[in-house]
């Protein structure tokens, strides 16, 4: 910023407030600090007659205007809004031309385990993707899952689509769950299979033959699940 400052001048004043100590920035602070290091000696300013509640929505709108922010930081601006201004998501939305489901998705990633804000911050994960995870309530089964997306580039939609087979695994019927007849390793393998898989999976063995079943319920999950095979054990 200092070198394009250097080379440009400030192309948008910044924003003081008049106190009693003189001059306060209101709008600008990276501005003027890169002026500085710039070697400007004046840059342009507007004074403003400003109260501490637009002090403080200005500060946050300046900072949601940053080129670098990331989702995390764009959320916690909106939640610092109301946390300072006692506003309500509705208000903050109309003060900042956006809709109320918009601020409330955002909103929901500061429930995400810090691990997979994270990989929200940096890029590796998108805000979508991020707000898909929280409907997975186990914090160890959600960063599991968050990492596979990223070692293996899942699509939101596939995301959504894994997500979604998961909870109607788990709202299966408890007689499914604690199978006893099974020996503990068969169940241990079918639940391994079912978390990579995203279905439910069965194996059954009688005398010297096994089978192993996978469940599907349309064919496009069935085409996901013989790609995954075919990524797995090669075609």
């Amino acid at each position: 910023m200092a070198d394009s400052i250097k080379q440009y001048g400030i192309l948008q004043p910044i924003v003081l407030r008049k106190t009693v100590q003189g001059y306060y920035i209101v709008v600008g602070e990276r501005r003027f600090r890169a002026s500085k290091i710039a070697g400007l000696k004046y840059v342009s300013a507007i004074i403003k007659d400003l109260t501490d509640e637009d002090m403080m929505e200005l500060a946050v709108i300046e900072n949601l205007q940053r080129e670098d922010l990331n989702a995390i930081e764009e959320a916690e601006s909106y939640q610092r809004l109301m946390t300072d201004l006692k506003i309500t998501q509705q208000e903050v939305a109309k003060r900042l031309s956006k809709s109320r489901p918009y601020i409330a998705n955002m909103l929901r990633l500061l429930h995400l385990p810090k691990k997979i804000a994270d990989m929200v911050k940096d890029g590796r994960l998108t805000s979508a993707h991020g707000r898909t995870l929280l409907a997975i309530k186990d914090e160890q089964q959600m960063l599991r899952l968050a990492k596979r997306v990223v070692k293996e580039k899942w699509s939101v939609r596939y995301l959504e689509n894994h997500v979604n087979e998961l909870k109607n695994v788990s709202s299966k019927s408890e007689t499914d769950k604690v199978d006893i007849t099974k020996p503990k390793f068969i169940k241990q393998q079918e639940r391994q299979l079912r978390e990579q898989y995203g279905t439910k999976v069965d194996i059954s063995i009688k005398k010297s033959v096994g089978k192993i079943s996978f469940e599907f319920d349309s064919q496009e999950d069935f085409v996901r699940i013989i790609e995954q095979l075919n990524r797995r054990y090669g075609k």
